[in-house]
């Protein structure tokens, strides 16, 4: 709950106009520093405090208003006006801590390239050794946190980019699967039911018409899916169809069927509740075994299993085909399947023969839900 509350707070925060954060820091800092004025009284009369005797603390405020513009020159100001307001009348209230002086240096040690933080490292330390030997000390540690804080910052988004800059090409990478699962798919069974076409006109047109449907199927399907990948491309937002989940196999498995080889789908043990990207790669993994089946199997059938566990999801693709001679190569499908499967902690096996070709997939589903 209150991970929550803060994470509101801070876009909130970060939504905020420049000048407006600028303005409210300004205010604080006069509050800060003002404050001595309204306790303190003098020592040499009952006369209250001036405007004369004030305006260095105003010298140490205003300037921060355009801090993020001009740092070091920001600094520059409040750093003499602390200066001028020690230098002047003793009897004038102490000041416990210049905000103003550690807000610019903050800025400068965030905004600025190295030379200008070496002269604002200067400018601050520099007025100190004019005082005691715990004033320096305090004023030099208040100095290097202020300025250790304004690197930090740096750092962290810097950080932030990077992270944000690999989630990016995370999810293009992603679309660029689905987008080759959905073509190999897609095309797979319109070359299949293509090639059967002209010997079905021939011997069994009723046949051929159901060819020329199943290719028309494939088609929009393909279009439709890839349409909703590009949709997740573009930047405005809108509605957009949800992403195929684990109810869309009986579906597929049946269009493979009607273009192919006929193949079942078969449940076991009690299902258990994914998440939605892992219900897509689960999709796309038998997706892509599946135009496997069709490309180079040469299958009269296959089935594919879905056995729950416990712990664990066992998905299997398995047909009666040709198969592939032990220690051939994967391709891009298998290793499209392999990335999937290790995005959730799974692994996948192939067992191919001279019978027939076998795809298991593990996938652990305790961490899943």
């Amino acid at each position: 709950m209150f991970r929550s509350w803060e994470r509101r707070a801070a876009a909130w925060l970060r939504g905020l106009p420049p000048l407006v954060v600028d303005f409210a820091i300004a205010l604080l800092v006069l509050v800060g520093q003002s404050v001595p004025f309204f306790y303190a009284t003098r020592r040499l009369g009952p006369e209250p405090w001036s405007m004369v005797e004030y305006w260095p603390v105003l010298l140490g405020v205003v300037p921060l208003l355009v801090r993020r513009r001009y740092p070091l020159t920001v600094l520059t100001l409040c750093v003499a006006s602390a200066a001028i307001y020690s230098l002047r009348d003793p009897d004038l209230p102490p000041q416990p801590i210049w905000y103003g002086w550690l807000v610019a240096l903050y800025t400068v040690a965030a905004l600025s390239p190295r030379w200008k933080r070496s002269v604002a490292i200067v400018l601050s330390i520099t007025p100190a050794f004019g005082v005691s030997p715990v004033t320096f000390i305090r004023g030099v540690l208040t100095a290097l946190g202020a300025y250790a804080l304004g690197r930090a910052t740096v750092h962290y988004r810097e950080r932030a980019a990077l992270l944000e800059e690999r989630a990016v090409e995370r999810e293009r990478a992603r679309i660029a699967r689905d987008m080759h699962d959905i073509l190999a798919h897609g095309i797979s069974i319109m070359i299949v039911q293509a090639e059967a076409g002209p010997l079905a006109v021939r011997a069994a047109p009723e046949r051929a018409e159901k060819a020329f449907e199943a290719i028309g199927a494939a088609g929009r399907d393909a279009q439709a899916q890839l349409r909703r990948m590009l949709n997740l491309l573009k930047e405005e937002e809108g509605p957009r169809a949800p992403q195929p989940t684990l109810d869309g196999l009986a579906d597929l498995v049946a269009r493979v069927s009607e273009a192919g080889p006929t193949v079942r789908l078969a449940v076991t043990g009690t299902p258990s509740p994914l998440p939605a990207d892992a219900e897509v790669a689960v999709y796309r993994i038998v997706q892509e075994a599946l135009t496997n089946m069709v490309k180079h199997a040469q299958a009269t059938s296959g089935v594919v299993r879905l056995d729950w566990k416990d712990d664990e999801l066992l998905i299997t693709v398995a047909d009666d085909g040709r198969g592939q001679a032990p220690g051939t190569g994967g391709g891009h499908g298998l290793m499209g399947m392999r990335e999937r499967a290790a995005a959730y902690g799974g692994a996948v096996a192939v067992t191919p023969d001279i019978s027939g070709f076998e795809v298991v997939v593990s996938l652990p589903i305790g961490d899943q839900q």
